[in-house]
Formats: structure tokens, sequence, C-alpha cells
């Protein structure tokens, strides 16, 4: 969950974002030690008094500044590209969920079960409960089962949409007459926050996202419950 004055990422929930944020860490690390150069050699330049005239070129240098950005771009580009694929790998999922997006609210579909599913809209304000979230509680929750691979199959009805969960690693665009899949794992137990993150029209502001994993026998109630009220 995010938080006042929050400057990093949000906790990882799952195992593709704890891998992300690692990359994260990697990627920063080269950039702070290349800043760090950088200005060493411009304050080097701009505080000495001593001129070279002589070296009008050089060999070893001009393969130094060839190689070495090289390197480091492969250094960057391998554990992206093995991230990358792990995102878009998906085997055998427990679980499929079918999210689609509406100005402005989302509807999910349990394809696994014959009849549960259900619209989540944005609680307003003034009918908030002591304790929740402005702008991001739903009157439904999409619930799944923690620790089990759940495969999200996103959609739209009329415009683009984006079906984000930040803390699970998770952003998939939801456009009209095209299915676009992606899985995750929640890793733990809790409730997680995301919101539409393509803008869909005046109210893209207003069509939150609720994702509550729950252990499995808790899982399996809800959705006899759901099935129940059907």
């Amino acid at each position: 969950m995010a938080h006042p004055t929050q400057l990093g990422f949000q906790d990882a929930a799952s195992p593709v974002m704890e891998e992300l944020l690692h990359f994260h860490d990697h990627a920063l690390m080269i950039v702070f030690l290349i800043s760090t150069l950088v200005l060493y050699i411009i304050i080097a330049m701009v505080s000495t008094k001593l001129t070279n005239k002589y070296i009008l070129d050089s060999q070893e240098i001009e393969i130094v500044w060839t190689v070495l950005p090289a390197v480091i771009l492969v250094l960057i580009a391998l554990p992206s590209l093995r991230i990358l694929y792990l995102m878009d790998e998906i085997n055998d999922p427990h679980l499929t969920i079918k999210a689609m997006g509406h100005q402005w609210y989302w509807s999910y579909e349990y394809t696994d079960y014959e009849d549960l599913g259900f619209d989540s809209y944005m609680i307003p304000t003034q009918d908030l409960a002591p304790g929740q979230f402005r702008l991001l509680e739903t009157d439904h929750r999409m619930v799944v089962p923690m620790e089990s691979p759940i495969r999200i199959l996103v959609s739209a009805e009329d415009v683009l949409h984006s079906w984000a969960v930040p803390s699970l690693g998770v952003k998939m665009d939801a456009v009209p007459g095209r299915l676009n899949q992606t899985a995750f794992i929640a890793s733990r137990p809790g409730v997680f926050y995301g919101q539409c993150s393509e803008i869909c029209g005046a109210n893209h502001s207003f069509m939150p996202i609720v994702v509550e994993a729950v252990p499995l026998e808790h899982f399996e109630n809800w959705s006899s419950l759901m099935l129940e009220d059907a």
C-alpha cells in the first residue's frame, strides 16, 4: 500500500514484483556509478588549470568509451530480458478471471465457475466506512486464493483501459475487441489496490481496482456464498 512521502515502490506481493524491485536496484546502482564518474570528470576538468596540447587522439581512450558502454548495456539488458520472459510465462493457472473495463467501472467473471461474476464500482466518499481509502475502495473486491497461479484475461467494452495493480507487478492494457492475458501469484494475504492506468474519459480517476488475496479455504467459502447469491 502506498503512503504519503513515499519515494520507492510499494511492497512486493508477488514473485514478479520482487524481481522487478531487485532489477530496479541493480539498474539504479549502475546509473549512480555512471553519474558519479561523470560528475567527477566535470569537476576535474573545470577545477584544473592544466592543459595538454600534444594528445590529438587516443585509440586506447576511444576503445574504452566504446566498449565500456556496450558492456554496461549488456549488464542491464540480460536481467531485464529474463524478467520480461518471466512476466509472459503462464503455466497451469489454478484460476482464470476475465476483467472487462467499462466507462467507468470494472466487471469480473470467474470463468472456472458457471455463474460467478460481478461489477466493481468505486465507493463514493460519503459512503466510505471508517478506515477505508478514498477513491480506492470498491463495492466488490476481486478475491483470489493466495500462493496460486492466477490468469487474468483483460479486455474492454468501450474505450482503452489498463488493469494495473503495482504491488502484484501487473499492468495489462484493456483493448476493445482484443483479449490480452497476464498472470500473477499473490505470495501473501492482503488487500492490494490499483487503478485504471490508461486515460479513458471524464471519470478515469474513479475506477479503482481492489484485489484481495486470501487462503484457499477462505476463497472457497467466498465463492460458495457468491454462487448462492447469484
